[in-house]
């Protein structure tokens, strides 16, 4: 098979989803299935990192069974194993780079570590393969919200990230608050439907004006909102704190794309997910005259495709990762200097 057709099997164990795929070239999705475990969790109000960690111990091996089966494959047909070796949890990250690495050995394929902020990079890549650069990429998730400036695949620059909380977090944080459940963005969002999202005046954080974020002192606000006007229904205070993160992304994801003179905009992470998010992007895009690049609610969250498609490029441009590259829990985006 030529290196541009390459059939690469990406596994994906970051935090509390088990997943794996089979991409061909990079941007063909053959298999993508994603074992949640959302009800394992619930419970808690979050994700346990140890009952995670279990999970995918049980999970792994049946989900990769799958997607090989969907996609109509067998380990010789591969050309790779990629899997997620960091941010995320320690336990969950062990699981599938100790698995992607006994695949590889045992199929005598390369292996690729793949950075999983890298793989929500490559989502839109998935739906969206002639993107033409560079693109402001806002990186929305329970853990990191960042602003990307994606000059192309492997060549980044860190325009600006939260100084506390991620913005899927407040979304967590705030539904946790109001008793609406975990996840905390599907929560939010299905209950502020109803609601005014100008029923309050939340504030919009600017940090000085410049492309970082703050979120934690909107939560705050919440919490004193309620306690003052504790009749308050819960879809007004949803609604207007959904708007309060949406206006705040939204405005900075703009000011980004002009100051770096953006072909687009694109963006990735769990909260792309959520309805008002991407029809204010859309919309913000239209004003700048710029497309807006959507990943499809598939690969918004944590999903292996976009691991598979982030560990194409990499092996066809770097090369394969050393066996003994171990996972890193911290491990950041890679940066050009």
């Amino acid at each position: 098979m030529s290196d541009d057709g390459a059939v690469v099997l990406g596994i994906e164990t970051s935090c509390d989803d088990t997943a794996a795929a089979v991409v061909q070239g990079g941007t063909e999705v053959l298999s993508s299935v994603v074992s949640s475990q959302v009800d394992l969790h619930a419970m808690y109000g979050g994700v346990v990192p140890e009952l995670a960690g279990r999970a995918h111990l049980e999970l792994l091996t049946p989900v990769i069974a799958e997607a090989l089966g969907r996609a109509g494959v067998v380990g010789r047909d591969l050309d790779a194993v990629a899997a997620t070796i960091g941010p995320g949890l320690i336990g969950s990250l062990l699981v599938g780079v100790s698995e992607a690495k006994a695949l590889a050995l045992a199929w005598g394929l390369p292996f690729v570590g793949v950075n999983h902020l890298e793989g929500h990079l490559f989502a839109a890549l998935l739906d969206h393969p002639s993107i033409e650069w560079p693109v402001v990429v806002l990186l929305v998730s329970g853990g990191h919200t960042l602003l990307v400036s994606m000059e192309g695949p492997g060549r980044y620059r860190l325009l600006g990230q939260t100084v506390d909380d991620a913005a899927g977090e407040a979304f967590d944080k705030v539904a946790r608050f109001l008793g609406l459940g975990y996840p905390g963005g599907p929560a939010i969002e299905r209950v502020a439907v109803a609601g005014d999202p100008a029923a309050f005046a939340f504030p919009r954080a600017k940090v000085g004006d410049g492309l970082d974020f703050s979120f934690s002192g909107l939560k705050t606000s919440v919490v004193r909102a309620v306690g003052r006007t504790p009749e308050a229904s819960d879809q007004d205070v949803a609604a207007s704190f959904q708007q309060a993160v949406v206006d705040v992304l939204v405005a900075k994801a703009a000011r980004a794309a002009v100051s770096v003179g953006a072909r687009g905009v694109c963006l990735a992470g769990g909260v792309a997910a959520n309805g008002v998010l991407r029809r204010a992007v859309t919309e913000a895009c239209t004003e700048l005259g710029l497309p807006a690049y959507l990943p499809s609610l598939a690969t918004c969250t944590d999903n292996a495709a976009m691991i598979a498609a982030a560990g194409w490029w990499q092996l066809e441009q770097v090369g394969p990762s050393p066996l003994d590259t171990g996972a890193d829990p911290n491990l950041r985006l890679p940066l050009l200097a």
